[in-house]
């Protein structure tokens, strides 16, 4: 599986953005998606899930602010971003796994082992 990451930039504290995540390769082993985020000298958290089932998952620090969603016409993932902060301000990374998944149990397949290469988001006060 080969995802690919766009749509990152830089953009003023209120403003939005949206990612796109291409996924190509042997994509109908895919169980789940997610974006991660990764600021400088902080570990990196997930920010998003999506079951193949359509299951979401948001950390608390987005929720009601960012959407995620795919096209599987287009084999494409996104994350809507509305109503961004500083502390937005990271690498996003797109994931994947083909691990068994259970999003009402809590179980978003972790930890992706599928990954893209990474886009950044950088939010001015």
């Amino acid at each position: 599986v080969q995802l690919v990451e766009s749509g990152g930039g830089l953009v003023q504290a209120g403003g939005s953005l949206r990612l796109s995540c291409a996924a190509s390769g042997s994509i109908f082993s895919i169980n789940a998606m997610g974006w991660y985020r990764q600021a400088p000298g902080k570990e990196r958290e997930l920010v998003a899930a999506i079951s193949s089932g359509g299951s979401t998952y948001y950390a608390d620090s987005v929720k009601g602010r960012f959407t995620i969603s795919r096209d599987d016409t287009k084999n494409t993932l996104y994350l809507q971003m509305n109503s961004l902060k500083p502390y937005d301000t990271a690498m996003y990374y797109c994931a994947a796994t083909s691990a068994s998944v259970s999003f009402d149990r809590g179980d978003y397949g972790l930890p992706y082992h599928y990954w893209g290469q990474g886009t950044q988001v950088t939010v001015s006060s």
